[in-house]
């Protein structure tokens, strides 16, 4: 019985000791189970991009066009919950002068890349796809080759989305017909389910929202502004001004949610006051987003290099059809973002007869947005600056940069301290890395006329910028 007894105790030990274990676990299971129920399933998947610019006498940018869904298809085969691409959005500048044969090779590359489950909706730009017919002409072979309305309004998924052309009337960007059809359209969208965004799809972004549609910058209009300004469901979707996806400023929420959709052939930024500046490496760019929506309407939008077939980053917001749902503001953006960090860098700089070239480790990002300029600077002796400059690093493609390099030009003979900072988009700056330097250069009334040719340099090229 003794014997019973203590087998009986040794039982109840271990089965004590067991539960106290699961119930320990508990919370850990629970949170797993909630880590996976909040996993993005999609259920719907579309190719967002524009500016194809597709060429007469090149087939490159039609091969973008094919690498960019081989991507979009490879994710979805690789998606267990979601294997599907259901559309491809193309807004805008499909052509690079707006030949017929230029639409025609667009047509081709593009319905040669597309599975049977991809639907193709886009539209036609005043610009380039108008620079060699007339708008109407245009307009009409466009819609011949993509079997695509100029205009349409279409439902994927549940999902509406609506695309606007450039106007077949010369008088008008976009017509008072057409601005009265859109509204028409968006309210009938938004009648069908007021809880989910509703996609517009234009060329020109509106004025004062994404990255490059400012007035300075050139690339924004305001034919819709009265009209979306109504409707907190819409998701404007426009390309026109190149400027990359990745930065922050690419996608902008207000009344209504804007993205920016990059391009397909060469990137353009405005820095420190020049407009449509081009790097040297802008013609080796190519972005697009892959968008999806799950059952709560939550949008993902992941952005990639399409040439180096790597995703460049990635956001979540919550169903952006409810005005509550308003994490993107300018105003949000910018206060979360911090200023990039030089962490164990290296500076150095190398003295020439009037100038100085310094390299230095790149910063890191302190808040997982992009470091997206440097700024490098000379002081004298007097602590004054005699010279400055800047880089764009090329946060905008999917390439590792070992070492930031910059110039600085027209200095006198002397000693320098020479300093770096970096800067993230909203102009927040590193702790600068300096070290010091010793410059053989011009003195007196040379010195002078060095620094006078390169201030007449910089000025040319800001209004060469200003007015290209």
């Amino acid at each position: 019985m003794k014997k019973k007894n203590r087998y009986l105790k040794k039982a109840l030990v271990f089965c004590l000791a067991a539960l106290m274990v699961m119930t320990a676990l508990l919370p850990f299971t629970a949170l797993a189970a909630d880590t996976e129920a909040s996993a993005f399933v999609p259920e719907l998947r579309f190719v967002l991009c524009s500016d194809t610019h597709v060429l007469e006498n090149s087939d490159q940018n039609e091969q973008r066009i094919k690498k960019m869904m081989e991507l979009a298809y490879g994710i979805a085969d690789g998606d267990s919950s979601y294997g599907r691409v259901d559309a491809l959005l193309v807004a805008g500048d499909n052509t690079n002068d707006g030949t017929k044969t230029e639409f025609d090779k667009f047509a081709a590359a593009v319905f040669g890349s597309l599975r049977e489950e991809t639907s193709f909706l886009g539209v036609a730009a005043k610009n380039h796809d108008g620079y060699e017919m007339s708008r109407k002409e245009m307009r009409a072979y466009y819609s011949k080759k993509t079997g695509n309305d100029a205009d349409f309004h279409v439902v994927i998924g549940g999902y509406h989305f609506i695309g606007l052309s450039a106007s077949e009337n010369e008088l008008f960007h976009y017509s008072p017909s057409q601005l009265g059809w859109l509204k028409k359209q968006l309210d009938e969208a938004v009648k069908d389910d007021p809880e989910r965004p509703v996609f517009f799809m234009h060329h020109e972004p509106v004025r004062g929202t994404v990255y490059g549609s400012s007035l300075y910058d050139g690339w924004g209009v305001t034919d819709f502004t009265a009209i979306v300004n109504r409707y907190p469901q819409i998701v404007d979707v426009a390309g026109h001004s190149h400027y990359p996806i990745n930065d922050p400023r690419s996608v902008w929420q207000g009344v209504f949610t804007a993205v920016g959709t990059g391009a397909v052939y060469y990137s353009e930024f405005t820095v420190e006051g020049i407009r449509t500046y081009h790097p040297d490496d802008s013609h080796d760019t190519a972005n697009c987003w892959i968008v999806e929506l799950n059952a709560e309407h939550d949008m993902r939008l992941r952005g990639y290099d399409i040439l180096a077939g790597e995703q460049l980053c990635e956001l979540t917001l919550k169903n952006p059809a409810d005005a509550k749902n308003r994490e993107y503001t300018p105003e949000k953006r910018e206060a979360a973002s911090r200023a990039p960090e030089f962490e164990n860098a290296e500076i150095n700089a190398t003295a020439e007869f009037g100038s100085c070239r310094v390299s230095v480790t790149p910063a890191k990002s302190a808040d997982g947005m992009p470091v997206v300029l440097y700024r490098a600077y000379a002081k004298n002796s007097m602590g004054v600056k005699e010279a400055k400059t800047w880089v764009l690093p090329c946060y905008y493609r999917a390439v590792e940069q070992n070492e930031i390099t910059l110039e600085l030009k027209g200095l006198s003979k002397g000693e320098y301290t020479i300093g770096v900072v970096a800067e993230n988009a909203y102009g927040k700056a590193s702790e600068p890395i300096e070290t010091k330097v010793s410059v053989d250069g011009e003195t007196g009334f040379k010195s002078l006329i060095a620094k006078f040719i390169v201030w007449i340099e910089e000025i040319k090229e800001f209004f060469t910028r200003l007015f290209d």
